[in-house]
């Protein structure tokens, strides 16, 4: 889950949004997560390193320069997130706060915007590790 997308006509979806752009709906989506009522107490109440490592990932993941996995390793999405539990609900909050992010971020275009979030969407199915909720995850980094 961590091959960049495809090239485009425009060059990667990277190159088509930019780095100012990506940059601002990283900061909108947390903004977000941090009010969603299913996803704040899985998340750190400083989301700064959430961010920042959330901005890398998706950097590298639209065809952009390698930052995730130049400063953190392979990231191992599943593998990182199973001490969390990511239900279907969840996901579908996560992807509700990144749409709600997409549509607050007039820089990224809507053809753009609905194409990293058929990707993202496909992430986010993979995510899902458990049907249950439990109370008492930590919280994620």
């Amino acid at each position: 889950m961590t091959a960049p997308l495809s090239l485009h006509a425009g060059g990667s979806l990277y190159d088509r949004i930019g780095a100012d752009a990506l940059s601002a709906l990283v900061t909108r989506f947390y903004g977000y997560v941090a009010r969603d009522p299913l996803l704040s107490p899985i998340f750190p109440a400083d989301l700064s390193l959430t961010a920042e490592k959330q901005l890398a990932f998706l950097t590298g993941f639209l065809g952009g320069p390698p930052l995730y996995h130049e400063r953190f390793g392979h990231p191992r999405l599943r593998a990182r997130h199973l001490p969390f539990a990511i239900t279907p609900a969840r996901a579908r909050a996560w992807l509700a706060c990144m749409n709600a992010a997409l549509r607050d971020t007039p820089q990224i275009g809507e053809a753009e915007a609905r194409e990293l979030y058929a990707a993202l969407s496909r992430v986010a199915v993979h995510m899902v590790n458990t049907d249950g909720e439990h109370p008492g995850d930590a919280a994620v980094s």
